[in-house]
């Protein structure tokens, strides 16, 4: 059964808060596929997950590289149905729902307040789906996430 988290980004940008995911998904022993498909989004994913976590560098590449199958995270423009590095877990990092995503173990669907709308409906699609397991994340003022409605 594939789990959708949804993440609103009320404080803080994508870029800080996908490293801190990242890490725990590689914690678990897991592969991390990220998806946004502005150019300039993907830079700053790269750069945030080389200086985020000062303490601990997240090894990641890009797709199109010839080491992109080796990599533990690995940051994409589009998604298909099965990543190339071998990822259970992706994390929509545009806010951007794609149906290719039900394809995971896991989903982290990141969005801020311009896509709340396509979130609320990708949260409707969703539960509508036989088998698909959702859950809201916000984050509150000190920057902590706490599961809600």
């Amino acid at each position: 059964m594939p789990r959708v988290d949804f993440y609103r980004l009320t404080r803080d940008p994508v870029e800080h808060v996908l490293p801190a995911i990242a890490a725990r998904v590689l914690a678990g022993g897991e592969r991390l596929l990220v998806v946004a498909a502005s150019a300039m989004q993907r830079q700053a994913i790269d750069a945030a997950l080389w200086t985020e976590q000062p303490a601990s560098f997240l090894p990641h590449g890009a797709a199109g590289t010839p080491d992109e199958a080796i990599e533990p995270i690995l940051i994409a423009g589009t998604l298909d149905a099965s990543a190339v590095n071998g990822a259970t877990h992706l994390a929509l990092a545009d806010g951007e729902w794609r149906d290719e995503a039900l394809g995971f173990a896991r989903t982290f669907l990141l969005f801020d307040n311009s896509r709340i709308d396509d979130a609320r409906a990708t949260w409707r699609k969703l539960g509508a789906t036989e088998g698909a397991e959702i859950h809201f994340w916000k984050q509150d003022e000190r920057g902590r996430w706490t599961e809600g409605p």
